[in-house]
Formats: C-alpha cells, sequence, structure tokens
C-alpha cells in the first residue's frame, strides 16, 4: 500500500504580519520552525525506518518546512514550483485589507474556476488545479511508497481533489479548510483499488 501524508507549512512571517501570501516569499518564523519539528516528529513515529521521498512547493516556508522532515528520514528534498499556492498577482505581500478592498468576490453560480478575483497577475482557480493535478500525478508515478507533500493550504485542498478523482472541472465546490501546519493521511488500498483519507488536517502536535 501506498501512503500519502500531506503537509500545510506551518506559522510564516506573512501570517504575523497580516500580509497575503501566495507567490510572495515568506520565511517560516521562529514557532513555525518549531512547529516544523514537531511534525517531523509527528511524521516519524507514523513511519518509522520506511524509506521516505519528500516532495515541496519552492518557496521558503515550505523548503524550510520540508528540509526539517527530510533530515529526519536523511533524504532529500525534491523540490516543485507547481506546489506553490495560488498566487495572487499584484496582492501577494501587500496587506490583507488591500486584497479585500479589491478582491472580487466569487460568484455562487457559472464559471466558478475561470473566476478571476481582481488583482493583476493573479491566478484562477482553474490555472491552480491544471498545474497541481499533474504534478500530483507524476508524483504518485514514482515508486516510493511512502511520500510526504508539503505544500499550502488552498493548494493542499486541490491535491487532496486529485487524490479522491475529483475531475477538475468539478473542484469549483468541495473543499477542505486546512489549518497551517496540518498533516493529511493518505492511502491507496491496493485490495480494494481505492484512494482513502485516513486522517485529515491533524493539528495536536502545533501546541509549541
Amino acid at each position: 500500500m501506498r501512503y500519502v501524508y500531506l503537509v500545510t507549512h506551518p506559522e510564516a512571517q506573512h501570517h504575523v504580519d497580516g500580509l497575503v501570501g501566495g507567490w510572495y516569499d515568506s520565511a517560516l518564523t521562529p514557532r513555525g520552525h518549531q512547529q516544523a519539528e514537531r511534525i517531523a516528529d509527528v511524521l516519524q513515529a507514523k513511519i518509522g525506518a520506511k524509506p521516505v521521498e519528500v516532495h515541496a512547493s519552492d518557496l521558503r516556508r515550505t523548503t524550510q518546512t520540508a528540509e526539517t522532515i527530510a533530515a529526519r528520514f536523511n533524504t532529500k528534498v525534491h523540490l516543485d514550483p507547481r506546489l506553490r499556492e495560488r498566487t495572487n498577482g499584484e496582492a501577494d505581500g501587500r496587506p490583507q485589507s488591500w486584497l479585500t478592498e479589491r478582491r472580487i468576490p466569487l460568484p455562487e453560480y457559472g464559471d466558478r474556476l475561470a473566476h478571476h478575483d481582481g488583482p493583476e497577475g493573479a491566478e484562477t482557480r482553474l490555472h491552480l488545479v491544471e498545474r497541481l493535478y499533474p504534478a500530483l500525478e507524476e508524483i504518485l508515478s514514482r515508486e516510493a511508497e511512502t511520500q510526504i507533500i508539503v505544500s499550502h493550504g488552498n493548494a493542499t485542498s486541490y491535491l487532496i481533489s486529485a487524490w479522491l478523482g475529483v475531475p477538475m472541472q468539478n473542484t469549483d465546490r468541495g473543499f477542505f479548510p486546512l489549518t497551517s501546519g496540518g498533516i493529511t493521511t493518505l492511502r491507496r488500498n491496493d485490495t480494494h483499488y481505492s484512494n482513502q483519507v485516513l486522517a485529515l488536517n491533524e493539528t495536536d502536535h502545533l501546541d509549541v
């Protein structure tokens, strides 16, 4: 059976400063580094001595998290920019209030995936799933039976949809609200040929 552990990066500086994340290259805070160590503790307890592959978004907050985890398993990190969060374009790195004032709300009906939020250079949700789905497919095509993927909150929600086989065009409604630093455990059951979600957004380890 294949196990995949999805990790959302823990506390980063843009969280503390109230700035828009996206592709803004924020680093982990000291507390975030502590949380990354706790995430590594949990994963080490779950996985034990099995060989592990670690994949991550190439932004600093995710690479720092992934490097902490990979050090526990004496392995390297495979960086993939396709695992980045959805960019908010010119809003990235600005105060959240700046984006709130300019954002065009997502409509209840219509082509929600192709909806543009307003800021110049922002990705649509369709752009996001169009890069995340192939990224996960490529990761899963590798021979490793245990894999860890470190990404971001919104991106990881769509990775779960991809894991469950939800067609890209049907991801406009479903969403998994994930916590920074959360761990989601996935398993491929080769007996029933099913992709399972064993644990969603575990966060007990974040109390540091």
